[in-house]
């Protein structure tokens, strides 16, 4: 009886350890399933260009998300009307965009995340407890800094990666997110007056 219990403690031991390493992010999941994914579909020379296309899709996938849901809260929580527009516009765009590239990622078979990262997510919480004006200072603020990213990811896309359908995507979407940019800006110059 003995004998059994210590060799059950290691195997429990063991167990619980690993499952410590899984991926509590949305992100890194998507990205450790299309490593997997990776390995199973090429030689070791593709791999890098590969990696590149995956956590575009990936990354743009988690970014979307988070457009979507603050663009929702910014509609009920903003204080602002054009604040409240700009959330509608988001919400519009931003599911347009998530689900064409829902459907690119199925095409190519990339793993990309259904629900945001763990860093939108945490921007996402926040933002859900401010109302009225504070709201409004905060995610003017974040959307400027979030889509001058956003800008900056996509168009190293369109220079980077290999696949030509994501490439079109990055470019396609560019003008929409500079749109997005623009928008916000002015609403943050007219709030500074």
């Amino acid at each position: 009886m003995k004998k059994t219990l210590i060799l059950i403690v290691p195997v429990f031991i063991y167990a619980s350890c690993n499952s410590n390493n899984m991926p509590k992010d949305s992100i890194d999941s998507a990205k450790q399933k299309n490593k997997s994914l990776d390995s199973s579909k090429i030689s070791s020379d593709n791999k890098d260009s590969l990696k590149k296309d995956d956590n575009f899709l990936v990354n743009a996938a988690s970014g979307g998300l988070l457009e979507v849901q603050l663009g929702s809260i910014a509609e009920k929580n903003a204080a602002s009307a054009r604040v409240k527009e700009f959330g509608k516009m988001m919400v519009m765009d931003h599911t347009k965009a998530n689900t064409e590239l829902i459907a690119l990622a199925k095409n190519k078979n990339i793993v990309v995340p259904s629900i945001p990262g763990k860093d939108e997510q945490d921007k996402i919480d926040k933002l859900q407890k401010e109302q009225g004006k504070d709201f409004d200072k905060d995610y003017v603020s974040l959307m400027i800094d979030d889509h001058q990213d956003d800008i900056k990811e996509f168009k190293d896309a369109a220079d980077n990666v290999h696949d030509s359908d994501l490439k079109n995507f990055a470019l396609k979407t560019l003008p929409v997110l500079q749109k997005h940019l623009d928008k916000i800006q002015a609403i943050d110059s007219v709030m500074k007056k």
